[in-house]
């Protein structure tokens, strides 16, 4: 068809061509300039005042604002998804072992992007008629490009854009997609057992809507369970087949190195080709993986109980680091060491779970199939929320029951239609939401940098008597009502 050749042209060479990805790069490598690299020369900090908090089980919000928990497992459940697994196994065997270096290249510079983002979302937000806490990129956008002489015109319109192309994507890729993964799963059988897609369809559709009409608290109370379950075992999986064929990470290591800059051992020269194809691989799959610049996981982290922007902020370069540098390593490393790369011509997710058997027996392999059900599942419960806070943007707090009840409708064509056209819409939707964000925190990066420096003096430098930056409404109550 004219419309999908037209479409997948458009996507691959404009909306993810090369020069978009690079933008994600530079706005990124700026950013670490502007926070003085703040993400690399602090991770214990970083650790303390993110995974190392959760212990405190500190909550002062009297239940308006999202649980610190519940905010890290709701952004980690819609990051972390088949593309951890079936999306590191596309990128093996499109841009080779190389692949997974420059998905760390693009998360370690990511992270600040990640950071930005986010400590904007807790700066900006407000609180609607319910006293709950929102924000995102549009709040951003929409207030911070107010003081820009240039780009005051245009906040509304942003604003809409990226509020109007982040529901699309909850349709596409945070829904229909995830749930069309999890019908083929069970269509396909697990341990024997083989489930109908109509059936399917109609769990899905009420344990989505369930989920969903239960609103934001319900959201995050399911992923509070799900996503650190989901994320032992597989943690627990991949490990145990790393270790089980151990003796092959050195080769595996030196692989990944060899082949991100193109040296092919064998003829003893660089590849500019496998240069190529390597670096655009791995790029585009680890801005797809962490979603760093897309804006996504700010709806969520600009509802969370966290007081200081910056410190939300950090839980942006966690999100990103545990996403793609522990997450996809973990993946490609227990595929690579197994060696069925170089012998099966499989990929994806079957790619994946033939590694995991020739590592530990048809049991593993079955494990997988389960826990690619598992993060594809919760894909669609933390894009539940996204959409719900851009709908709540667009439509107002009464009339996101529209929204509700759309998303979960959409489950059923999902469950049951082949998707390869909602594929190629998704793709260009997730890649025209992160233009307006990019435009906002790179306008507002002096702000950024501005609470940064101010965080430091008080955290890191001990001047506590620097007054805290924490909103930009008030200095003293957080957020304002709408």
């Amino acid at each position: 068809m004219p419309f999908i050749f037209v479409a997948e042209w458009f996507c691959n060479n404009i909306v993810w061509g090369m020069p978009t990805v690079f933008l994600f790069l530079t706005v990124g490598i700026y950013l670490s300039v502007k926070i003085k690299f703040f993400q690399f020369l602090h991770p214990i900090h970083i650790f303390k005042k993110t995974v190392g908090s959760l212990f405190k089980n500190k909550n002062n919000n009297n239940g308006k604002a999202v649980s610190q928990l519940g905010v890290i497992s709701t952004a980690l459940a819609a990051t972390i998804g088949t593309g951890n697994i079936a999306g590191v196994a596309t990128a093996l065997t499109i841009g080779g072992a190389g692949a997974i270096f420059w998905m760390w290249v693009s998360a370690f510079w990511g992270m600040a992007t990640a950071y930005s983002e986010n400590l904007l979302g807790i700066y900006y937000r407000r609180k609607n008629k319910n006293g709950e806490y929102i924000g995102g990129a549009m709040y951003y956008l929409k207030e911070g490009l107010k003081a820009k002489r240039f780009l005051k015109h245009l906040k509304n319109p942003l604003a809409f854009l990226f509020a109007f192309f982040c529901i699309f994507v909850s349709f596409g890729m945070g829904n229909m997609i995830q749930v069309n993964t999890v019908t083929d799963v069970l269509d396909n059988g697990i341990f024997g057992i083989r489930i109908s897609p109509i059936i399917t369809a109609a769990t899905l559709t009420l344990f989505i809507g369930f989920v969903i009409f239960g609103g934001a608290k319900r959201i995050s109370r399911i992923t509070e369970k799900l996503v650190p379950v989901m994320a032992f075992l597989y943690i627990f999986l991949t490990l145990s087949a790393i270790f089980i064929n151990f003796k092959n990470i050195g080769e595996v290591l030196k692989n990944i190195f060899c082949d991100a800059f193109g040296i092919n051992s064998a003829m003893g020269g660089i590849s500019g080709y496998a240069i190529k194809k390597a670096l655009e691989t791995g790029l585009k799959r680890g801005i797809f993986s962490n979603e760093a610049g897309l804006g996504s996981a700010v709806l969520v982290g600009a509802c969370s109980e966290v007081d200081e922007p910056a410190v939300q902020g950090m839980w942006g370069i966690f999100t990103v680091f545990f996403d793609t540098v522990i997450g996809c390593s973990l993946t490609a490393l227990a595929i690579l060491s197994s060696g069925v790369v170089e012998h099966s011509k499989k990929t994806g997710a079957a790619l994946v779970q033939l590694a995991f058997c020739k590592s530990m027996g048809a049991a593993a392999g079955e494990l997988i199939s389960v826990l690619t059900l598992l993060f594809a599942l919760s894909t669609v419960i933390g894009w539940s929320f996204y959409g719900l806070k851009a709908a709540e943007f667009l439509l107002g707090n009464k009339n996101i029951v529209i929204y509700k009840l759309l998303f979960t409708i959409s489950v059923i064509p999902g469950s049951l239609l082949q998707l390869e056209t909602v594929w190629l819409i998704a793709d260009i939707f997730n890649g025209l939401m992160a233009l307006p964000n990019l435009i906002g925190v790179l306008a507002l990066s002096d702000k950024v940098k501005i609470i940064t420096d101010n965080y430091k003096k008080r955290a890191l430098i001990g001047k506590d008597y620097t007054p805290p930056i924490t909103s930009a409404y008030d200095s003293g109550i957080m957020g304002k009502s709408l």
